[in-house]
């Protein structure tokens, strides 16, 4: 008579028991993070930063620098790219602003154009005359100008940025000793750190060579149309391209309202088409099949990252979405050895074959 296997020594808790506790605490760390996202997303993105010029600290001790030196070259560095990041956001803000209120004749003309052509399929007048006296380009530039002010109030809480940079700055000399102190005790740990600091570097370099293609391709195409400011859009699509998948969409829009108040709906379309042939290839076919490989997240895998961390911490959320994904893979599956074969599934590589059993034919 057979009986029902018995439950592992390993396990103190039925399994399903221990699933639906680790849910309900991930339902509450989530929220936490919700509730904390004005502190972690900016404390992570000084993280980020200070991983992404870590690199720099040994080249200059290969060229005899000294200590201090080296950290406050480090320091200056991060500091640069945030502001450089933060400044590139706000002035393509104001200079799309500026642009826009330059154009209120040709959006009224436009305005009656749409409304003549509406009155044609039979639309009341009093409908038109709503609709039309309701349309100015001052809420068109409120509407658009937000989605940017979004990311750059996201980069602008400065002061508490800058002081943590200068923190994590000066413990990242220190770290990489520690982290080697400690690797014969907890091996499997360190290693999972490291390798979420190799990919976060990674995503980050694979990220800038291709958002510098697309910015040189949208710049190039730009600067033969009557838009004005081409370089400043190439700007805005090279840092709207570290948000996977998706990026082209919010760096399209200034560009393709511009061309429609300057070479009216053709010209729009005809940009919306270029940068949906160009920057829909580059960024959501060719860059995340590389960042998949180089960072170990397949492409769904990315795509649901970016929906689920934009969700949870905003716009800086979507930023970080892949360093964010990368650490929760290295906290929760690099660190444990009977979990080391989920790195597989969401890498979508194929799974290696099983080994056959004892005994089989």
């Amino acid at each position: 008579m057979s009986t029902a296997p018995s439950v592992r020594a390993d396990w103190p808790l039925p399994r399903g028991l221990i699933i639906l506790l680790g849910g309900g605490s991930a339902v509450l760390l989530v929220a936490g993070l919700q509730s904390a996202a004005g502190i972690f997303a900016p404390a992570f993105l000084a993280l980020v930063l200070t991983i992404a010029v870590h690199p720099v600290r040994p080249y200059l001790e290969r060229h005899h620098w000294p200590g201090w030196a080296i950290i406050l070259a480090g320091i200056t560095l991060t500091y640069l790219i945030l502001l450089g990041l933060t400044a590139a956001l706000l002035v393509a803000m104001g200079r799309f602003g500026t642009l826009l209120t330059q154009y209120q004749e040709q959006f009224d003309d436009l305005v009656q154009s749409a409304a003549t052509t509406l009155e044609g399929f039979g639309i009341g007048q009093d409908q038109l005359d709503s609709m039309a006296s309701s349309f100015d380009a001052s809420r068109l530039v409120s509407a658009v100008s937000g989605v940017l002010a979004d990311l750059a109030g996201a980069l602008s809480n400065l002061f508490f940025v800058l002081t943590l940079l200068l923190f994590l700055g000066l413990d990242a000399a220190r770290f990489p000793a520690k982290l080697d102190v400690q690797r014969p005790f907890r091996w499997a740990v360190v290693t999972a750190l490291e390798s979420f600091a190799h990919g976060t570097r990674t995503y980050l370099v694979v990220s800038t060579v291709f958002g510098f293609i697309v910015a040189v391709v949208d710049t190039a195409f730009l600067a033969f149309t009557p838009i004005p400011a081409p370089l400043l859009w190439g700007l805005l699509a090279f840092i709207t391209n570290y948000i996977p998948n998706i990026g082209f969409v919010i760096g399209v829009i200034p560009p393709a309202i511009l061309g429609l108040v300057e070479g009216g709906p053709a010209l729009m379309l005809l940009v919306i088409a270029v940068y949906s042939v160009f920057n829909f290839v580059i960024q959501s076919v060719i860059q995340p099949k590389f960042v998949g490989d180089a960072v170990g997240l397949s492409v769904s895998i990315t795509f649901v990252s970016l929906v689920f961390w934009a969700w949870v911490l905003g716009p800086l959320g979507a930023l970080l979405a892949v360093p964010l994904s990368l650490l929760v893979k290295a906290l929760l599956v690099d660190v444990d050895r009977d979990s080391i074969w989920l790195s597989t599934l969401l890498s979508g590589e194929p799974l290696p074959p099983a080994p056959a059993a004892e005994g089989a034919e």
